[in-house]
Parts: structure tokens; sequence; C-alpha cells
């Protein structure tokens, strides 16, 4: 018998971090000699690798500049956070109520994230739940999403198989990810892409609400 695996994205799924992602692409952008994308542009690429979502951004750039961008953006986040200038990146309302509900019900929690292994570590200490999840992948170590990787070392590490596990995010990047690993794929609203773009991109369903994911993880 295999374990039930819950696998999380991070941003835009947890935690909504939109505010600061957004301020440090615009911080690296500028200081690139560019002109800063547009805000609603930054949050559909919310999810994806950072050289990855740069060269989504500014597709008419070689992967050198992409690359160096990419070093500028990481360098933004830090330097705002370091100065006091970051929103609160808070868990959505009702999270810790769903994770609760989910672990009583025998769900093992992993996250799948574009964030770096330093990024993620910070905001699952932040918000005190780090010990509430045995895998967490980030960008560090696999190639980007839609890429099956993340998931498949997740269901490695948490003993669980693609029939066992579900992949929840709020992008197509996640959606499609999980139908390249043959796991299920809850979408989420409350996210950074519309439910009509999740359904197409393979979500088996969407969750409207937080409170809503216990009852969709038994029936996705």
């Amino acid at each position: 018998m295999t374990n039930r695996l819950a696998l999380f994205d991070c941003d835009g799924t947890l935690v909504d971090s939109q505010a600061n992602i957004c301020r440090s692409m615009e911080e690296a952008f500028v200081l690139g000699g560019l002109e800063a994308p547009r805000r609603d542009a930054i949050r559909r690429i919310i999810g994806l690798s950072v050289v990855e979502a740069i060269a989504a951004l500014s597709p008419d750039l070689d992967d050198a500049r992409h690359r160096a961008l990419a070093e500028e953006y990481k360098a933004s986040f830090f330097r705002l956070r370091a100065s006091g200038a970051m929103d609160e990146e808070p868990l959505f309302e009702g999270m810790m109520d769903a994770l609760d509900a989910l672990a009583k019900a025998g769900w093992l929690f992993g996250v799948a994230t574009g964030k770096s292994d330093r990024g993620l570590a910070r905001i699952l200490a932040h918000h005190g739940i780090a010990d509430r999840f045995v895998t967490l992948q980030t960008a560090d170590r696999h190639p980007s999403k839609p890429h099956p990787s993340m998931i498949e070392l997740a269901m490695a590490e948490a003993g669980a198989s693609p029939e066992t596990t579900v992949m929840i995010g709020d992008t197509s990047y996640d959606m499609m990810m999980a139908r390249a690993a043959g796991t299920r794929a809850l979408g989420v609203a409350w996210g950074y892409h519309p439910p009509e773009e999740l359904l197409a991109a393979g979500a088996h369903v969407v969750a409207v609400t937080v409170a809503s994911l216990p009852e969709h993880m038994e029936t996705v």
C-alpha cells in the first residue's frame, strides 16, 4: 500500500506572494536598463523557475541576458527583504484548518515550487509549518515546471504513487506537470491563473475556496 501525498505549489496556492515577486521583477528589469513588465504579465509567470519566467517576459533577449536578469531578480529580492520593503507573504485564509483536516484524513504533505530551497525554507519557517512536509522540491534541483521531475522525486521520497498523489496548484504549469507525471491535478481558484485556464491545462477539478480542499481531495 502506498502513501497518499498532497503535493502543494507554494506561491499562489499556500501563500500570497505576488506583491513581492512583482516588485522584485520590476526592479530587476529597471536596473537592467529595460522597461518593467506589466504586473499582470508578471503574475502569469509566477510558478516557473526564474530563468524561464524571465525568458517568458522578455522573449527577444538571448539566454545570457535572461540569466543575468535572473541574478538581478534574486539580488533585488534579497535587497528589498533586507531593507524591510517587502510585504508580508500570508498563508491564504483557512489554509491551516485545511492542512489540519487533510492530515487527520491521512494525507502526507509535500511542496513542488519554482522557489529556491532558501526561499521555500524561509516561508515555511515563518509560518511554523516546515515540519508538516515530508518532501520539498524546488527549482534548485529540478527543471522548471511543467517538467514532471519535481513530482517524480516527491513521490519517491514520500512512498507514494501516481494513483495516490494529488498535485495542488494555482497555475496551468502545475496542472500540466501533474498530467505529465500521471497524478491527479487539483486547481485552486484563489491564485494567479483563472479556473478556465486550469481546466484547459488538465485540472480534474478546481477548488473555489480553501475550505473546500479536504472535500475535493477525496473525490478528485
